[in-house]
């Protein structure tokens, strides 16, 4: 299927959501289908991408109407029992590389790691969220920038007869998308005007992360949040988080790291993958005093690397020689993403 006409007959002609996706089932690779299928149609019916008919408009909503409606399909809840706490486990929020996030009634969402192995990934995770918590104390403003952990359970998986440690962090749902949904949403690249709030708010949670000894290793468009009516950003998907000075505590093998990843990260590694992530999310659309800004961050030697901290004001005075005096622009993504 290539043709937007193609892609917008399908959705019509579905009369239910397993038409499209499939039959409707829990585990990660069906719903990893499901969400490449869901994209993959996204992309050819988006209004913007697709000449912005009414047909189209209606095949996107209603392909989005689908989704939802699938991933609702056959939810059973289950408890969990934390340190502080019960939770009841309902739908499939989200899946990444390890980790499957679910939500829970009591307003978190909890990261269930998919195989044994991973726990010491998800304690990573803990590790590193702790401390960044222990940072913010001192400096407020960091808070917002980076999930909460709210507790951790000890499971006992009695199909498998696996130990799991699961993560129960602060409910970032709602009003808030992955980077990777924008991308579907403005697939010729994003306005920089728009996404220079984002990158802004991504430099200064990164020398939150430097401030806490961490480095995140992880930055992809799945891994960064956002909130678009509010401008808020936070950075997701802390499971490869890594001490400075030390090899990833994982890899992202689409992700194009830096030469240092399999030695010994540095605060350095963070400052490189956030300028690949601003090249991919701007596409064409990236202008040439932005492309320089981002290439003094791509160098293969980290140390030749800004840190995130002294990148701010730099990034602030590149901004008002582009486009002058700063103001707030509204964004938006098209109604059914």
């Amino acid at each position: 299927m290539t043709t937007v006409r193609d892609a917008a007959g399908t959705i019509g002609s579905a009369r239910s959501p397993e038409d499209l996706f499939g039959t409707a089932a829990s585990d990660s690779a069906t719903r990893q289908a499901a969400r490449r299928r869901y994209h993959q149609l996204a992309q050819l019916v988006h209004p913007d991408h697709a000449g912005g008919t009414a047909g189209d408009s209606a095949a996107f909503a209603r392909l989005a109407e689908l989704y939802r409606e699938w991933l609702a399909l056959g939810t059973e809840t289950f408890d969990l029992i934390g340190a502080h706490g019960r939770y009841t486990v309902g739908a499939l929020h989200a899946t990444g590389s390890v980790a499957d996030v679910y939500l829970a009634r009591s307003e978190h969402v909890v990261k269930i790691p998919r195989r044994a192995a991973a726990n010491r990934l998800l304690a990573g995770e803990r590790n590193a969220l702790r401390d960044i918590a222990a940072v913010a104390d001192d400096h407020p403003w960091l808070r917002p920038y980076f999930p909460a952990l709210a507790d951790t359970v000890d499971h006992h998986d009695p199909a498998t007869g696996e130990h799991r440690t699961i993560n129960v962090l602060g409910a970032l749902t709602g009003e808030f998308v992955t980077l990777d949904d924008v991308r579907i949403a403005y697939p010729e690249g994003l306005d920089p005007r728009d996404y220079a709030w984002m990158h802004r708010r991504l430099l200064r949670c990164l020398a939150g992360a430097a401030l806490a000894n961490w480095v995140h290793t992880a930055i992809s468009p799945a891994n960064v949040l956002i909130h678009p009516r509010l401008h808020g950003v936070v950075l997701a998907g802390w499971s490869f988080a890594t001490r400075p000075g030390t090899p990833a505590a994982a890899t992202l093998g689409f992700l194009g790291h830096p030469p240092e990843i399999r030695t010994a990260v540095r605060p350095e590694t963070d400052v490189y993958l956030a300028h690949r992530l601003m090249l991919t999310m701007l596409g064409d659309r990236a202008p040439d005093p932005l492309r320089a800004f981002a290439s003094g961050c791509l160098q293969a030697d980290p140390r030749l690397r800004p840190d995130a901290a002294s990148l701010l004001g730099e990034f602030d005075d590149l901004l008002d020689r582009l486009y002058g005096k700063r103001r707030f622009r509204p964004f938006a993504l098209t109604k059914g993403q």
